[in-house]
This record gives C-alpha cells, sequence and structure tokens, in this order.
C-alpha cells in the first residue's frame, strides 16, 4: 500500500481558491440563480481537485470515495427533514393556515415595530421548539407575507426572521447544536447555556435595538387600501378563522415535548392535509380535476399538494406568488446543493486539507483571544468550505479541545465559542446547508438577507472582543483539573 503523505499548505490552498474562485464567478453569472445548479457544479469541480491531491498523496480511490459516501450519509437526516417541510409548507398553504397567520398578523402588528416583533416572536419560538428550521418554515414564512401586505422591506425581514430564529435555537436546550457543541467540547450543557449567556443575549439585545430603529425610520409603500385588499383576497379564496392554527399548535407541542423533527413534520403535515379537505372545501372544489370523479380529484389535489406543493390564482400576481409553494420537489435543489457541499467537506477532512489549516492557526494563536479568535474563524472558515454548521462545531471542537485544555482554559469557553462561530454563521452562506435551506423556505437569498441578520453577525464580533478583554474566559481552577481532563 502507498505510504500516505501529510499535504502541505499549498496542496489545501488549491481546491479552496479554486471553489472560492468558481462560487464568486456562479453568482456574478447567475446571480440568485446560482444554487439552482452552478454553486453544485463548483463544488463538484472542487471536490474532484481535493480527490487529485488526495491521490498524489497517497489515498486510494476507494478510500476517498468511501468518505464522501459517509460526507453524504451525515446529510441524510437533515434531507428527509427538508423533503417533509416541503411537504408541510404545500398542505399548510392548501389548509389555510399560513394564510390565517398572515391575516392575524396584519390585523395586530404594527410597521413601526414590525422588524424588531418579528425578530422576537421568531425567537421565543425556536427557543420553545429548539429549531431554527421549524421557525423559518412556518413563523418566518408567515411573517414575509405580513411584511407585503404592510410594504415593508423582505429582505430586512428575513433578516429579522434568521436573528430570532438562531437566537432562540442557539440558547435551547432543545437543539441538536446546542447539545453538539458542549458534547465535542466535554462541558455540562446548562453550564454551556449559562455560559452562552453573555455573548448571546448582549447581541440579540443590540440586534433589537436596531431593528426597532430600522421599524420607525422604514417607508411604508403599502397603503391602508392595498392591506384592504390583501385581506380581502385571504378571505375570498380560503376559510379564515382561529381553528386554521391547530396544525401550528400540535407542532409546535410535538416539538416541546422532544419529540424528532421528522415525525413531527411530517404529523404537522398530515394535519395539514387533514385540515385541508374539513375547512377548505369550496377552495379544493374550484381547484380540481372532475375529470375522474370529485373524489378522485379531491385525493389527487392533496396528494399532490404533497410532492408538488399548492398553486393558487387570484389575478395578483404578488399574491399567487406568496400564497403558492411547497411540495417535496421545491425541496431537491436544495438537497443537491447540500449533498455536493458535504461530498467536498468530507474529501477535505479526510485527506487532512482542513487540518492543515488549523496547524498553520496554532502558530500564530498565542494569547487566549487570539486562540478564540482563531477558533471562530475556523468555525467561519468550516462552514465555508465543509457547508455544514455540524462540521463547523465537531472538525475545530476535535482540534481546538486539547489546546484549551493546555492553556488552562475551561470547556465552556470551546463550546460556547464554537456556537459563537459555527452555529450562527451557517445560515448567512448561500452553498452552506442552513443557507441553502433558509433560501428554499424563505425564496431569498443568503448573499441578500445576511446583512440584516444583524443578531449573527454581530455575536462573533462580540465573542472576539470579549476574548480579548478577558470578559467571561473562565480559568480550570487547580480543584477542576482532573474534571476537566477526565472529560
Amino acid at each position: 500500500m502507498k505510504q500516505q503523505k501529510q499535504p502541505s499548505f499549498v496542496d489545501a490552498l488549491i481546491p479552496i481558491t479554486l471553489l472560492v474562485t468558481l462560487l464568486g464567478a456562479a453568482v456574478y453569472l447567475y446571480g440568485d440563480s446560482s444554487s439552482s445548479g452552478p454553486n453544485q457544479i463548483a463544488l463538484l469541480f472542487a471536490t474532484f481537485t481535493a480527490a487529485l491531491i488526495g491521490l498524489k498523496n497517497g489515498y486510494t480511490w476507494k478510500t476517498l470515495e468511501e468518505a464522501m459516501i459517509k460526507g453524504i450519509t451525515i446529510s441524510l437526516g437533515a434531507i428527509i427533514i427538508l423533503l417533509m417541510v416541503g411537504a408541510l409548507i404545500g398542505t399548510w398553504l392548501l389548509s389555510g393556515t399560513v394564510p390565517t397567520l398572515i391575516y392575524y398578523g396584519l390585523q395586530v402588528i404594527n410597521p413601526s415595530w414590525f422588524y424588531a416583533a418579528s425578530c422576537l416572536i421568531c425567537g421565543v419560538v425556536a427557543m420553545s421548539i429548539g429549531s431554527s428550521w421549524t421557525t423559518a418554515a412556518t413563523i418566518g414564512v408567515a411573517l414575509l407575507g405580513v411584511a407585503t401586505g404592510l410594504g415593508l422591506d423582505q429582505v430586512v425581514t428575513a433578516g429579522a426572521v434568521i436573528s430570532g430564529a438562531y437566537f432562540g435555537d442557539k440558547l435551547s436546550p432543545l437543539s441538536e447544536t446546542t447539545n453538539l457543541a458542549p458534547a465535542v467540547a466535554g462541558s455540562d450543557l446548562f453550564d454551556h447555556i449559562q455560559h452562552m449567556l453573555w455573548t448571546t443575549v448582549p447581541s440579540f439585545v443590540i440586534a433589537l435595538i436596531i431593528f426597532i430603529f430600522m421599524g420607525f425610520n422604514a417607508e411604508v409603500n403599502s397603503e391602508a387600501g392595498r392591506i384592504d385588499e390583501i385581506v380581502s383576497i385571504l378571505q375570498s379564496n380560503f376559510n379564515i378563522n382561529i381553528f386554521m392554527l391547530v396544525p401550528l399548535l400540535v407542532l409546535l407541542g410535538l416539538a416541546i415535548r422532544k419529540m424528532p423533527a421528522f415525525p413531527a413534520i411530517s404529523i404537522g403535515a398530515v394535519i395539514g392535509a387533514v385540515w385541508a379537505v374539513l375547512f377548505q372545501g369550496e377552495l379544493i372544489a374550484s381547484q380540481i380535476d372532475r375529470s375522474q370523479g370529485e373524489l378522485v380529484g379531491y385525493i389527487k389535489l392533496v396528494w399532490a399538494t404533497f410532492f408538488d406543493g399548492f398553486a393558487l390564482q387570484t389575478g395578483d400576481a404578488k399574491m399567487d406568488d406568496l400564497l403558492s409553494g411547497g411540495g417535496m420537489s421545491s425541496m431537491l435543489t436544495t438537497t443537491w446543493l447540500v449533498m455536493t457541499a458535504l461530498m467536498f467537506g468530507a474529501i477535505m477532512e479526510k485527506t487532512g486539507l482542513l487540518d492543515v489549516f488549523v496547524r498553520s492557526i496554532l502558530k500564530i494563536a498565542k494569547s487566549t483571544g487570539s486562540l478564540i479568535a482563531s477558533t471562530i474563524a475556523t468555525c467561519v472558515g468550516t462552514n465555508l468550505v465543509a457547508a455544514d454548521q455540524y462540521i463547523a462545531i465537531v472538525v475545530p471542537g476535535r482540534m481546538f479541545k486539547e489546546e484549551y485544555k493546555k492553556r488552562g482554559l475551561k470547556s465552556v469557553n470551546l463550546s460556547r465559542t464554537l456556537e459563537d462561530g459555527g452555529t450562527i454563521t451557517s445560515p448567512l452562506i448561500p452553498w452552506n446547508t442552513c443557507g441553502a435551506y433558509m433560501q428554499s423556505v424563505l425564496l431569498i437569498n443568503p448573499f441578500d438577507y445576511a446583512m440584516y441578520a444583524f443578531f449573527n453577525l454581530i455575536n462573533p464580533l462580540l465573542a472576539v472582543i470579549y476574548a480579548y478583554l478577558g470578559i467571561k474566559i473562565l480559568k480550570i481552577t487547580p480543584p477542576e483539573m482532573k474534571v476537566e481532563g477526565s472529560k
């Protein structure tokens, strides 16, 4: 067997440079459509290049292929959730759940504090259920509809939704990433959450203040007449009442009771379909093909909503876009992006190309401040390269864990930093699994909403400032040495 060689810094730089160049070209040439194919091709070319470097360094094709397959396997849980979220959006549009949320939102939310309210609502919901994805796909979609009715900026609204969703997700003990980070770093879950409060809460408060300021200074382009027009369209096409929110309440209840995401979302989608049949009979009757009989027409329409979403024609193009969508098929492009991104990340990790950058970083990270800043930079870089928030937590966590111990730093410093750098920057990158997901449900490119996701931008910067100033950087005391060393 050929001896496997350690890659050089130039080896590691080649696929990264190629990927960045190709992704930049894809955005330049295709704009918002870059995630619908061009980014995937860029990732495949970069994967092939990384594989060639691996072959040069003594890895066999079988080893590299197994790494790629393993990388894709990691994403399968996310993929089945993605597909079911597509079905849920479709059935919740048909059932009137999303239209009802939009209707009531238009009644109670004032434009002057809409952005801040959107951020806060998403934060509370995400903290309750531990899922930024479910929050964005349900509450977030509805809030974008409300923004349309109020004539407010949808891109800013998406930034507020992302900010709130990731704030709540980050502090929720039900969140997968909130459990993963302390598990990797070797810290206690609730110690980890308590330590995160110091960087997370101030960042969120600053974001809310910015959103409040933006709301009071927002130019509302919609007049009361337009809101009345939207309300009229909703009422004329859907049966709107408080009972239409039952699918949402059931989903939230299942999530709070810690039911796994896939069965919970599946149940939510099925209840949405049942609610559509029970309460939206007139709407379904106007949509069905009666050539095979009315019952068959009902079955075909509801069935199609699961796999191909729901389409409504009201005569108002903007409302048609707002009230149409979903279906598993709408998630296929995102699935393609997730798979190609994780193939590239798996090759980079297997061949040691990612490790090259960490070794180089540790040579210059002499102080505690520079170590924490380097950890955050590595998490962000892993999100860019490996394109998945779980990898952006696990890989840097494994690489930096011993260094934190050597420097006498408590493991909660590492676990907090992994979340400050890894969890919340993932939705800002279009080819990252989180960024791709958010674009698929909110229909806004992460490059557009990223500059308004204030919490996600402020939190890593505040963490670096804390690190250099020595604020809430906990040291291991002598009695704790054995405890920390045993984790």
